[in-house]
């Protein structure tokens, strides 16, 4: 297994709008980056069903999961569960949501 903490540069999240949340997974290698992107198009790494469970949301709430070739880089955007600075809504800037995937385990 391998950990998504040891092969990326970056992994953090961020506000898209009001309503989105972003995540960047920035990888340090340019054929680990290849092997994932490989990896999520055929299904096998980081599908809707897979980070809707690592994040107790439902698949349909994922937006999107696009690899970005020229970054060494995959996003991954959600609904926000709650909007930005809404009532119950602890992180505005949705910039401490990245935490469970820094546990994040894998295979390719």
């Amino acid at each position: 297994m391998i950990k998504l903490f040891d092969v990326a540069d970056v992994i953090r999240s961020k506000n898209s709008g009001p309503y989105e949340l972003t995540f960047d997974i920035i990888f340090k290698e340019l054929e680990m980056f290849e092997k994932v992107a490989a990896a999520i198009a055929a299904g096998k790494v980081m599908t809707a069903e897979i980070f809707a469970d690592l994040y107790n949301i439902k698949a349909e709430s994922v937006v999107g999961i696009i690899a970005f070739k020229p970054a060494k880089a995959v996003k991954i955007t959600i609904e926000r569960p709650i909007p930005s600075g809404h009532l119950g809504e602890t992180d505005v800037y949705g910039a401490q949501q990245h935490a469970p995937l820094l546990g994040f385990e894998f295979e390719v």
